[in-house]
């Protein structure tokens, strides 16, 4: 394809405001263009949010081909620590297969409900739903915790435990983690991987569920889980209303996804051979679908073309891609006084209490002492450039850090979390030592360091 298409996608994107973090377009098998923004990398995993919804589906695909379970099994047969005879009938009528196309008969999303239960299938099993199982659709994370449940219940394993010699080691992803309580994954949320382990996923989906000569997902799952199972009309983006299926998105052009909260996407176009996976950090994202259909899709061509000059400016691009840094000087201007600075930060609710600013010994940039309401750390922040380190916080939480006065008396900092697609925007006035914080995409959960390997 036009590597100008690709320049128009990313100029387009860049203009409205979109922050993208990874992309991967593949063509054939082939990667097209690929790219990160510093400060995050290729090998860095990130927190995928509802794209692990599709993996979670795969996990009882691959249940279901082993005889595990049948999508046709009512649910509440897997809980046998629930009195059948208190249930209400359309919770009886209820199978795995509701689940798996959020037509469970709920009108509202059953987490904040049974996430934090003692005994999250009670706690679910236990609410009547309003609607017949089949008929309604409600985008329920609830639903998917169940099906991780499920896929626990019956493999004696968690979701990522199951995964790991079917799928994920098959198709070479090494580094990934899932965040859960003590016992299960979430399944609806909380997978961490690579941006090219989300195309490798998108590929064999692509591939009917086959890898190099290996039927990793029957193909008759990959296709019911890609069709649609249940209208949505409801839905407020026209990629939102094209009907769903076992924990993917159909979408426009024939195509269909799985995608996360701020702009992760597996993005599958059979008809084109084309897989697109996106990291990001937007509150749009139907911009990113809409700049698909728009700048990507007409220039997918079977015909062959002589090499393009533009290719090379492409891939320079590519190479150079960053999250914009704070602009800012390096010192003080008037009559501050030299650090440290501290601000403070009142209220319960508030992401930092407070920031202490300390030039750094022996070079360039900062060291911020960041207190939250229940940790305080240390982390390294450039001038002009991402600075990036691991901390050790009972596991291991990453930054990248950039910083610089704007102001005689203002020193403005941001810190990406870079295991998720948050960023927390800090602003200190040090002659009032008063704080303003506030995250450029506020994280769905708090940010937890990665578990123990």
């Amino acid at each position: 394809m036009p590597s100008a298409a690709v320049e128009r996608f990313l100029d387009h994107l860049e203009s409205a405001g979109v922050e993208l973090h990874s992309l991967m377009l593949l063509r054939h098998g082939e990667v097209v263009a690929e790219g990160w923004w510093e400060p995050y990398t290729p090998e860095g995993v990130q927190l995928l949010y509802s794209l692990s919804k599709s993996f979670t589906s795969t996990a009882v695909g691959l249940a279901v081909a082993e005889g595990r379970l049948s999508v046709d099994d009512p649910v509440a047969s897997f809980f046998p620590q629930v009195d059948q005879a208190s249930l209400h009938p359309r919770v009886l009528r209820m199978r795995v297969r509701h689940l798996l196309s959020m037509s469970s008969g709920h009108r509202d999303d059953t987490l904040a409900s049974v996430r934090d239960a003692n005994d999250p299938a009670s706690a679910f099993l236990a609410l009547v739903p309003e609607e017949e199982p089949g008929v309604w659709f409600t985008y329920n994370n609830g639903a998917t915790l169940m099906l991780s449940l499920i896929v626990t219940r019956v493999t004696g394993e968690r979701l990522l435990e199951y995964l790991r010699p079917r799928l994920l080691a098959p198709l070479g992803i090494g580094d990934a983690y899932w965040t859960g309580t003590a016992g299960f994954d979430h399944g609806f949320s909380g997978l961490h991987l690579t941006t090219e382990a989300i195309a490798r996923f998108g590929q064999l989906y692509l591939q009917g569920g086959e890898w190099q000569g290996q039927q990793l997902v029957p193909a008759d799952w990959v296709a019911e889980a890609t069709c649609s199972h249940v209208d949505n009309p409801r839905e407020p983006n026209p990629d939102w209303r094209q009907g769903y299926g076992y924990q993917f998105w159909r979408c426009q052009h024939d195509g269909y996804r799985g995608d996360g909260a701020y702009g992760q996407f597996c993005v599958i176009l059979p008809e084109h051979d084309v897989v697109l996976a996106t990291t990001a950090a937007t509150e749009d994202m139907q911009a990113i679908l809409d700049a698909v259909w728009t700048l990507l899709l007409p220039a997918f061509s079977d015909e062959i073309s002589k090499p393009q000059p533009a290719a090379a400016a492409l891939a320079d691009r590519l190479a150079a891609l960053t999250v914009p840094p704070v602009r800012g000087e390096a010192t003080p201007g008037g009559v501050v006084a030299s650090g440290p600075w501290r601000a403070e930060m009142p209220g319960e609710d508030q992401p930092v209490r407070s920031l202490a600013v300390t030039e750094a010994v022996g070079g360039s940039g900062w060291v911020l002492q960041v207190t939250e309401a229940d940790r305080t750390y240390e982390v390294a922040c450039g001038h002009g450039e991402w600075r990036s380190q691991e901390h050790n916080l009972g596991g291991s939480l990453t930054t990248a850090a950039c910083g610089g006065w704007t102001g005689a008396a203002t020193f403005t900092a941001e810190i990406v979390f870079t295991q998720t697609p948050h960023r927390l925007v800090l602003v200190a006035d040090v002659d009032t030592g008063m704080l303003a914080a506030r995250w450029h995409t506020a994280p769905l959960s708090p940010i937890r360091p990665r578990p123990p390997r």
